[in-house]
């Protein structure tokens, strides 16, 4: 790293407060772990036709979210550009806890005719926590002003990298361990909680936001995670950013509203939180292997 170099983050995110509780440790965990300046940027939809981040439902204006699952899901795409095709910058989704120095991830190379940085494990492409090369995406991912416009740009862009696999530098697998995987904590370098139904900041967030009376994004049934000792690893972050002195008052915005995106109510998970699942396909998906 070049003395004046500073590490860009780039968090998704909500954009009506429901996320203070992991944005708050997300914070304090990147600061508590990496040896270098970090600047995070926090992407969450606005109503400010001055960002980058805009988007009016009501006039269907800016970023179109019909189809996300979250959020901020296709916002991703948009790095490399907002960087004007200049340097490095990470990605990642605002469920995560880092438990090493970002230092490591930003220095890994990108190489060939790689334009990003990720998890590549059974055929999947997880861009969840990414490092991008943002002058080499240049010629690869679509423009901004088109993918937003597009409900299905976010799902065109992943259709993109999943059929073509020369587009992804494979990294660590513990840079973006989901929900701690077979891993022992110790060996974690980046923990992704990424089941939205059982995401530890539920038992801070659920509370507070039907206290301050609004809904929470997600939709869908919540359910324990099969790990306690990864929920307490999160209360022991979440208590030492509080005896930091981090607010979750300094995460606040003034909330978007409505907007519209898929519902998670029939969201299953994945196969490490409910391996069941897994097991319950139809005689008709195991017997032509879909």
């Amino acid at each position: 790293m070049k003395p004046n170099d500073v590490i860009k983050v780039f968090v998704g995110c909500d954009p009506n407060n429901c996320d203070l509780e992991q944005m708050m440790v997300l914070d304090y965990s990147i600061h508590m772990h990496t040896s270098v300046p970090v600047e995070i940027i926090w992407m969450q939809l606005s109503r400010d036709p001055e960002s980058y981040w805009y988007s009016n439902p009501e006039t269907n204006e800016g970023w179109n979210t019909t189809k996300w699952a979250t959020p901020f899901s296709g916002f991703r795409w948009a790095i490399p550009e907002y960087c004007n095709f200049s340097g490095k910058a990470i990605y990642m989704d605002a469920d995560v806890v880092v438990l090493s120095d970002l230092n490591e991830l930003w220095e890994h190379p990108i190489r060939g005719e790689s334009v990003v940085a990720a998890k590549t494990k059974a055929n999947m492409t997880r861009l969840c926590t990414c490092l991008w090369d943002c002058e080499k995406a240049k010629t690869t991912i679509l423009p901004v002003a088109q993918i937003k416009k597009d409900p299905d740009g976010h799902q065109k862009m992943m259709d993109l990298v999943k059929n073509n696999s020369q587009l992804v530098e494979s990294y660590r697998d513990s840079y973006n361990c989901i929900d701690g995987e077979a891993e022992v904590i110790e060996d974690i370098k980046i923990l992704h909680y990424s089941d939205m139904g059982t995401q530890f900041s539920h038992k801070y967030s659920l509370a507070r936001v039907e206290k301050e009376g609004f809904k929470h994004w997600f939709d869908g049934k919540i359910t324990p995670h099969p790990r306690p000792e990864l929920a307490e690893l999160f209360d022991r972050y979440y208590t030492a950013a509080l005896e930091a002195d981090y607010k979750l008052e300094d995460y606040r915005i003034k909330p978007f509203g409505a907007f519209p995106k898929k519902t998670n109510k029939r969201y299953k998970g994945n196969k490490i939180t409910r391996p069941e699942n897994d097991n319950k396909k139809s005689f008709f998906k195991r017997l032509f292997n879909i």
